[in-house]
């Protein structure tokens, strides 16, 4: 698999929290979901987001936006702040198909899909740092990627008519709208963009990443991660660290007790099998990397994280 395949795996995707609303004039939504990617589909009608900093981004018919970090936004029918917002997240605690029916009695008719993806919070922490704030892919007024085309064409008819198997199915889609997202960001950056992403693109280290992120618990170290890449042992570390900020193997630690995190949040499992599951044979090796990167021992975090309940999937963060 490709870095970006192997990078996604690791987030573990479990699917979108959504509600659909249809809005008459004047209306205005507020959104915020810290940690997790909100993203917003206008299906119909125009509105405009609106971010604390930054100018106003005008949506159209087919517009897909996404919010990596989930940060505090509005949208609406205007581009100057409403005095009244309507919080859609209680909505997005009990997702439901029917529209949701907002906004005054004017006749300018607007109809939005709004949510967000669930995700590994900690696993998402690096590709989320290193996404724009805002990623707008416009579906009017120049050409859509056919992939939003074609996932557009498709919801539309999902949502239609309430069918066995449509939440499974909605789901799923909006994965693959999220993950396409992703795609298309990481295929435009250049390799002067400054940006580690840019690296999925360098022959050289995407080999030596997929190689981390397929097998993390291998010994890995410079000379082989180098022989990978085709590379010399100097050529190598400095083209990663130039390019990733870190050099390769401190990039493979911080993967590995991010792991490691959340295998001691999802589980009971001994701190030695966790250290064993991400490349330790020492717990007390383990332990003290765990601590430079978390400020704990292993123990001492996985006892600070909230109860869970029987069948709960910590791995995956909740709505």
């Amino acid at each position: 698999m490709d870095p970006l395949s192997l990078i996604i795996d690791d987030m573990r995707f479990d699917g979108v929290v959504f509600v659909a609303t249809e809005l008459s004039a004047p209306w205005s939504l507020q959104l915020h979901t810290p940690g997790l990617a909100a993203f917003h589909i206008l299906t119909e009608g125009q509105a405009w987001l609106l971010r604390e900093g930054h100018e106003p981004v005008a949506l159209q018919t087919g517009d897909l936006v996404v919010l990596p970090a989930g940060v505090p936004h509005l949208v609406q029918d205007r581009p100057t702040p409403a005095s009244q917002s309507h919080d859609l997240s209680t909505h997005l605690q009990r997702p439901d198909l029917v529209p949701l029916r907002l906004g005054g009695s004017g006749s300018a008719q607007t109809q939005l899909i709004s949510g967000h993806a669930r995700f590994d919070v900690h696993m998402a922490a690096p590709l989320v740092s290193a996404l724009p704030g805002l990623m707008h892919i416009h579906g009017l007024g120049e050409a859509p990627p056919p992939w939003l085309a074609i996932g557009l064409q498709f919801l539309a008819q999902e949502l239609m008519s309430p069918r066995p198997g449509q939440q499974a199915i909605i789901n799923r889609l909006g994965d693959i709208l999220f993950m396409e997202c992703l795609r298309d960001y990481v295929s435009s950056l250049t390799e002067e963009s400054g940006n580690w992403l840019a690296a999925l693109k360098d022959r050289a280290l995407s080999t030596a990443l997929a190689c981390m992120h397929r097998t993390p618990a291998h010994n890995w170290t410079v000379p082989e991660l180098a022989q990978h890449a085709c590379l010399s042992r100097s050529a190598f570390a400095d083209r990663f660290t130039q390019t990733l900020g870190e050099p390769p193997l401190t990039y493979l630690t911080r993967h590995r007790m991010r792991l490691a995190a959340r295998q001691l949040a999802s589980s009971n499992a001994p701190i030695s099998r966790v250290a064993d599951q991400v490349g330790y044979a020492s717990e007390a090796a383990f332990s003290q990397a765990f601590k430079r990167e978390y400020g704990q021992s292993p123990s001492a975090w996985r006892q600070a994280q909230p109860a869970r309940a029987e069948g709960d999937r910590p791995e995956v963060a909740a709505a």
